[in-house]
């Protein structure tokens, strides 16, 4: 079983996909473009790819927890995703790993272009790493 996380995002989506023992985050990377239908085509294609069987969906909550326009986009594409693909989605709260994620390019020496090219696929594997220890630690399968 491989479960995809997917960090959308208005112009870089980070995609990230578990190993085969659904225990790992594995393969990452980031889609750059903006149009829906293009970046629909590429989850595809890496679904495709590498079997998957589940997504997870970041959902920008605001920090105090409501709704708020991102995290309603979210949703939003979360039923895009189910209907192109036929597959079960989770919403998982993502607040932070955007955050999590420049700290971790930048201990590791990466400059600021460096980080813009990279972080929102960081940030999916952040995304996937505690959705995948949600799991084990007995959360819903």
């Amino acid at each position: 079983m491989r479960i995809m996380a997917i960090d959308y995002g208005d112009a870089h989506t980070g995609v990230a996909v578990s190993d085969l023992t659904g225990l790992l985050a594995g393969h990452t990377e980031t889609v750059h473009t903006w149009r829906k239908e293009e970046l629909l085509r590429r989850l595809g294609e890496i679904i495709g790819e590498y079997g998957v069987t589940e997504l997870v969906l970041g959902y920008p909550l605001n920090m105090d927890g409501t709704v708020g326009p991102r995290a309603e986009k979210a949703e939003a594409f979360a039923k895009d995703l189910e209907a192109a693909f036929s597959l079960p989605v989770r919403l998982w709260d993502e607040r932070r790993t955007t955050v999590d994620a420049h700290n971790i390019l930048q201990a590791a020496g990466k400059n600021a272009k460096k980080r813009k090219k990279t972080v929102d696929a960081v940030a999916a594997a952040l995304m996937l790493e505690g959705y995948l220890d949600f799991r084990r630690s007995g959360g819903p399968s």
